[in-house]
């Protein structure tokens, strides 16, 4: 007796570590499958954040939202179109500014071309801020020329406030590149207020651009400025409502177009108070072409005005530090202990990746936790997605997912069942060692059973077995019907041995024929019955290890094991349980349950338990099976989302500038550059579209005639991907002018510097 309880407990453990195990692998496995899928997701963010910081830095939001609609639709839908698609948008109500550089030919002769290129990026860097702070639309930058929009995409009924503010900003902020430079460089600014229409044309290197009657008027309005001011026309005075001071511009007597169009002018009277922009302690990096830096002028703000603080031109530190000067928006000057710019750079570059690593990891276990925390919501959501019996999805294809997701573990849960079988062969042979029918019904059993486990094991260790058997495995573990007939039969050899053993087992002659005397001395299964039921027991744990089934699988076997047990009981060992109470009815005076009834009523309530079990790990599965379903499709949506972002932003900038922006992260005034030794450049114009261009109705407001150009541009984009004009880089349109370059491609080979 004490070795059969010593068996038992030794079993439930054994299957017990082995269910914890089972378990404890199985949300592991399904943790580090969703922190990995959080981390490529984050990792994915990151760069469709840095594509789409791209390319709202190039197109505005609403054209580029709508160009990733059109590239999302099926080819088929496309070839139904007559035109090439055209995003163009017409917006009215909007104030047009251009400012140019006055003294560009003097700035250009003081330095050499990478210094005066690396100046325009800074100053033009500052533009961008003031744009932003001005609520301006950047459309374009023209060589020295700079000009944006107010009122477009959304509608501003300041836009001609902000417009003349953002003029005045400008004005101001060139005056520390005249201080720094000592160079007679100023601002020209015009601004104008009317109807534009804005898009892009062709379809290659797209860049946003505007056109109208009311854009070429704003630029003849910076044309026929002056120096320093902010030129407005009649339309904008109209939109100002009396908040700016203004005098006569005269606009007519320095342009002829203005003159000719009889357009009134006016200027901004600067105030005496300079605006604050918001770009002040910033510095200009620039080194004179002799390799010696003049003195610097470092603008400070100081209770609402800027005052001029030239550093000492004694300090011999001073040149070399400006030299080296980054431009940092705080103004804060870097570390010179290192005087290599290009080693300083890597240092930067170094402690950004590392910094980013960092908090790259502490947004993935944020993102963790949360996920983690959101698990029990999706276990409360789960209910409303699943029917409440049979815990089913209630989508039909998420039930199919879930069904053919492959459970890996199966072998496992098979091994249980031969762990059991052994154990139950090695109680009953302790009770009744002279019981043949036991030793049958164990190595039949255990030979059924093995080859169950192998062919479930099958499709987990693939290289072991042979490929029949594993893609016999493979088609079990994905068909639900097959999934459950193995189940079923490994339980039913289970259960089979335990009946055939009870059917098997005879009372002992001298229990039959005397009830009072004692035990009989070879013992047997008719001492001890109890221990059958505990067997019983046995089988239903094996059914609940079965990882690979339903619980409403689980519950069928279960019933069945515990109504054959139960028949078995009350009819053929009916006897001997009699005889069981009779004789330990001699030993004690209470009244006693039957233990026909007790046994089967234990293995009964056991069932109960091990179904809510059964139904308490499935619902846990299912939940992890939705976690793991969330996070790999918000996975998916920002993968996708960045493959549609990658597309456009190749379609806006040549590859190997794209891949430069979006390799790492990049300052707003860090300046992308490369020299050039020969190439060859080309432009094309269509001299008289401006006589074509019209406005009136019939065109739908010069819509129609930028389809006509469109149409134009387009063919010319179409003849780039012909293989005699694969060393032709398209570098942007001009209105109507077609702009293009040869020998601008890192692959040297490609560009064909022969044929320039």
């Amino acid at each position: 007796k004490l070795v059969s309880n010593v068996a038992i407990y030794v079993c439930a453990i054994t299957v017990g570590s082995m269910s914890y195990c089972m378990a404890d692998r199985k949300h592991r496995k399904a943790f580090l499958e969703a922190r990995q899928s959080l981390e490529v997701k984050l990792n994915l963010e990151e760069q469709s954040q840095q594509q789409e910081r791209l390319m709202l830095s190039i197109l505005p939001k609403h054209v580029a939202d709508e160009m990733l609609k059109d590239m999302k639709k099926d080819p088929s839908q496309k070839e139904l179109q007559q035109f090439n698609t055209m995003y163009m948008y017409r917006h009215e109500n909007v104030s047009i500014l251009f400012a140019d550089i006055v003294g560009f030919t003097q700035l250009s002769s003081s330095c050499s071309a990478q210094e005066l290129v690396k100046l325009l990026n800074e100053l033009f860097a500052r533009f961008d801020k003031l744009a932003a702070k001005h609520h301006q639309l950047r459309i374009k930058i023209l060589g020295d020329c700079y000009y944006c929009i107010c009122g477009l995409p959304e509608f501003r009924e300041d836009h001609a406030v902000c417009s003349i503010r953002m003029g005045l900003a400008m004005v101001e902020a060139i005056s520390s590149v005249r201080e720094q430079t000592r160079t007679a460089v100023d601002m020209r600014v015009g601004v104008h207020s009317g109807t534009v229409l804005g898009g892009v044309l062709g379809q290659k290197r797209w860049q946003y651009d505007v056109w109208s009657t009311d854009v070429t008027v704003a630029n003849k309005m910076e044309a026929g400025g002056i120096p320093g001011r902010v030129h407005i026309s009649q339309s904008t005075r109209d939109c100002l409502k009396g908040e700016f001071e203004l005098e006569p511009g005269e606009g007519g007597s320095r342009c002829e177009y203005l003159r000719e169009k009889g357009i009134v002018t006016y200027l901004v009277v600067v105030p005496k108070q300079p605006l604050r922009n918001g770009i002040n302690g910033v510095k200009l990096s620039l080194t004179s072409s002799h390799g010696v830096s003049p003195p610097p002028v470092t603008t400070a703000e100081r209770n609402g005005s800027l005052s001029l603080s030239p550093e000492d031109p004694e300090d011999p530190e001073a040149g070399r530090r400006n030299s080296l000067e980054l431009g940092d928006e705080d103004g804060e000057a870097v570390n010179p202990s290192f005087p290599n710019p290009r080693r300083r750079l890597r240092l930067r570059d170094l402690a950004e990746r590392v910094a980013g690593a960092a908090q790259n990891e502490q947004e993935l276990n944020k993102l963790l936790n949360e996920a983690l925390l959101e698990r029990e919501s999706i276990q409360a959501l789960k209910g409303k997605s699943t029917f409440r019996l049979s815990m089913r999805f209630i989508d039909p294809d998420m039930e199919t997912r879930y069904s053919v997701e492959k459970e890996k573990q199966s072998g496992a849960a098979f091994s249980c069942s031969c762990v059991v079988l052994f154990f139950t062969a090695l109680v009953e042979a302790v009770i009744d060692p002279w019981l043949v029918t036991n030793y049958v019904t164990f190595v039949v059993g255990e030979v059924l059973l093995l080859v169950l486990t192998l062919c479930s094991l099958a499709a987990v260790f693939p290289r072991v077995f042979p490929k029949k058997l594993v893609a016999f495995s493979t088609w079990i573990d994905r068909t639900r019907w097959a999934r459950n007939t193995w189940a079923m039969a490994a339980i039913a050899i289970v259960t089979a041995a335990d009946i055939v053993d009870m059917l098997g087992c005879r009372r002992d002659r001298g229990l039959a024929t005397n009830a009072t005397s004692g035990p009989p001395r070879g013992g047997g299964c008719a001492e001890q019955p109890k221990y059958y039921s505990y067997i019983a027991l046995l089988a239903l744990v094996a059914t609940v290890m079965l990882v690979q089934v339903s619980h409403m699988v689980k519950l069928t076997l279960m019933v069945l094991i515990t109504a054959a047990t139960g028949a078995v009981n009350f009819s053929a060992w009916e006897p001997i349980f009699d005889q069981y109470d009779r004789r330990r009815g001699q030993h004690s005076s209470s009244v006693l349950v039957p233990s026909k009834y007790s046994m089967t009523a234990m293995i009964f309530v056991v069932m109960l338990s091990f179904y809510y079990f059964s139904r308490h790990v499935e619902k846990l599965a299912r939940t992890l099976f939705l976690w793991k379903i969330d996070v790999h499709d918000q996975k998916e949506r920002v993968s996708e989302m960045r493959r549609w972002n990658e597309a456009l932003v190749a379609n806006m900038l040549p590859e190997h500038v794209a891949r430069h922006f979006l390799g790492s992260k990049k300052r707003d005034e860090e300046l992308y550059s490369q020299s050039y030794e020969e190439i060859g450049v080309m432009f094309a114009s269509l001299p008289n579209f401006a006589d074509f261009y019209t406005e009136e109705s019939i065109n739908n407001g010069g819509i129609e005639c930028l389809r006509f150009l469109n149409e134009i541009i387009s063919d010319f984009d179409a003849l780039l991907d012909e293989p005699q004009f694969r060393c032709i880089t398209k570098i942007k349109t001009i209105g109507s002018t077609y702009m293009a370059a040869s020998g601008v491609t890192p692959d040297a080979g490609a560009n064909g510097f022969g044929a320039k």
